[in-house]
């Protein structure tokens, strides 16, 4: 990705600076997944006070995340309940990634996980028992049997496949209505590379080669983690599986449209294809 990295201004930590009395970035979530704005003429932004009393807002939970150029930052868990302050209102995440601040969208997609992570691993998976915050780390531990959960995410590769200067592009049975990359969860006991052969073969049908690593992403929707490649065609003809694609093409550069949005990894392997493919 050519975004710069969100650790130049952001500080991740568990346990907050009692002597930092600044006021806080509050990253609030409804039991719906959905997060509180505010909302003026000018733009949307996050709840920016010293605490949650000042907004009236009782949480469930709340969890430090540390540092955004030295300002504390928390998400906290709400009820579906709650009076919203005047002038805010909860939104689906993804849509605020062209109105928000871009390391304030990144460290809201952290901030839902490590929620989720927080409601869900309330009883251990194992034993049953109430669960405790680790010190140290972003993690839930059972003080009865020492079982540990993390934060969730699940691996996905996405590839840009090249034959005869051409993209391959698949149409998915869900989603947007239009085409896209070849994109699948890693499985159990086989490397991203392999997962790229294998989801290519499931999906689309043919062989690859000189598979490339380009870049990753977080992708928290709801709890991704996206790891994108180039590779080259090998061997066989397009079959679609008619299950996740629906139909696939080699497309040139002069019949694909640029992604309008720029927050996918698969915005940037498209602009990858442009600057070394047009033309």
């Amino acid at each position: 990705m050519s975004r710069e990295s969100i650790y130049k201004r952001y500080i991740p930590a568990v346990t907050p600076d009692k002597e930092n009395d600044s006021p806080a970035y509050w990253f609030i979530f409804n039991q719906d997944d959905r997060m509180l704005v505010s909302i003026t003429s000018n733009n949307i932004d996050i709840p920016y006070a010293r605490s949650l009393e000042e907004l009236n807002i009782s949480p469930i939970r709340t969890q430090y995340l540390g540092t955004l150029e030295g300002h504390p930052c928390y998400c906290a868990e709400v009820d579906l309940q709650m009076n919203k302050p005047e002038g805010m209102v909860f939104k689906d995440l993804r849509p605020l990634y062209s109105l928000l601040d871009e390391d304030i969208f990144l460290l809201a997609g952290r901030a839902i996980q490590i929620v989720n992570l927080d409601k869900n691993h309330q009883f251990c998976s194992k034993c049953g028992s109430p669960t405790q915050k680790l010190e140290n780390e972003m993690a839930k531990i059972c003080p009865e049997c020492g079982f540990t959960s993390y934060t969730r995410l699940s691996p996905a590769v996405i590839t840009a496949i090249i034959k005869d200067s051409k993209i391959l592009m698949a149409k998915h049975s869900y989603g947007l209505n239009r085409y896209s990359l070849i994109a699948g969860f890693v499985e159990a006991g086989e490397t991203l590379e392999e997962a790229v052969e294998r989801e290519t073969m499931e999906e689309v049908g043919f062989m690859v080669k000189n598979i490339k690593y380009f870049g990753s992403q977080p992708w928290p929707f709801p709890h991704s983690f996206m790891i994108g490649f180039t590779a080259e065609y090998e061997s066989g003809e397009i079959h679609v599986d008619g299950n996740e694609i629906i139909d696939a093409k080699w497309f040139t550069a002069d019949e694909i449209e640029p992604f309008s949005s720029k927050i996918s990894i698969a915005s940037e392997l498209i602009d990858w294809y442009f600057e070394n493919y047009s033309g």
